[in-house]
């Protein structure tokens, strides 16, 4: 079974392209009809890359690798800091750091900072700094926040990258595309899905659409991080009854080896 349904993807306007004179060639395997003056997505061809795109988003929430969301049209913003921030996965929906991934150290030097400010806050020296100092710092902080604060758990690259529109988040897809980093991408109209690994042909302006198919893509995540975790508890399970089973096998022959070494049973008595 599908993860979308025809009818949620339509009633969302998923189905809307840009106008027939904006188009990118590349789309048209995607495309199902011209209406109007605008293009109209097959809907089909979108569940069918929804639910490729949401199989291989899973298996990388499986294995524990965290995958980043990319978003900053304002449409979309809020629908990604919501659906993802509950699946735990980093995300930027304000302006992207130039470098974030090709130059990542840079950036974990600035997380660092925001990590050294947090603890200067806390701390009694914080206090004894002036008021306009202090205030300075909490800007710096804000800031470092405004930029940052979706990534400062992301200590290395990441295994992926969703993108919401890869026209305007462009420098996004270049930055993974370099380091060979798989993309996810909602591709409309006028965009060229060959740069994308995963894309996603669907209306990437309409704040509807965009949720729909992040829903699906998220649910999945979250069945790929309670398989993970699922696992894990097995795992343990496993382990403490192998430790149990080789500490029964154990307790005979060092009662033996105890009997050869005093010359008498266990259970004798002085």
């Amino acid at each position: 079974m599908s993860r979308v349904q025809f009818e949620e993807l339509l009633d969302a306007g998923c189905h809307f392209g840009h106008l027939k004179r904006k188009w990118n060639p590349a789309m048209a395997p995607y495309i199902f009809m011209e209406k109007n003056g605008i293009h109209i997505i097959d809907l089909y061809k979108t569940m069918g890359k929804v639910d490729e795109a949401a199989a291989a988003a899973k298996q990388i929430a499986k294995s524990g690798r965290k995958i980043l969301f990319v978003a900053t049209k304002k449409q979309a913003k809020e629908t990604v800091s919501a659906m993802v921030k509950e699946v735990g996965m980093p995300y930027v929906t304000e302006r992207w750091p130039g470098g974030m991934l090709t130059n990542f150290f840079t950036i974990r030097k600035a997380v660092k900072k925001m990590s050294d400010i947090d603890r200067l806050i806390e701390s009694d020296q914080f206090n004894n700094i002036s008021k306009r100092e202090r205030l300075q710092i909490q800007r710096e902080r804000a800031k470092l926040e405004k930029n940052l604060g979706s990534i400062s758990d992301l200590s290395r690259l990441p295994a992926a990258v969703f993108i919401v529109d890869v026209m305007k988040e462009h420098i996004a897809l270049a930055e993974a595309r370099k380091l060979a980093i798989p993309t996810f991408a909602i591709v409309d109209t006028n965009s060229d899905p060959r740069m994308v690994d995963y894309p996603i042909p669907a209306n990437d302006d309409a704040s509807k659409s965009i949720a729909v198919i992040l829903k699906a893509i998220c649910d999945a995540i979250k069945e790929g991080l309670d398989e993970r975790a699922m696992n894990k508890e097995a795992q343990a399970e496993e382990e403490v009854e192998t430790a149990e089973d080789n500490n029964a096998e154990e307790a005979p022959e060092a009662n033996e080896g105890r009997r050869r070494r005093t010359g008498r049973r266990p259970a004798d008595k002085e």
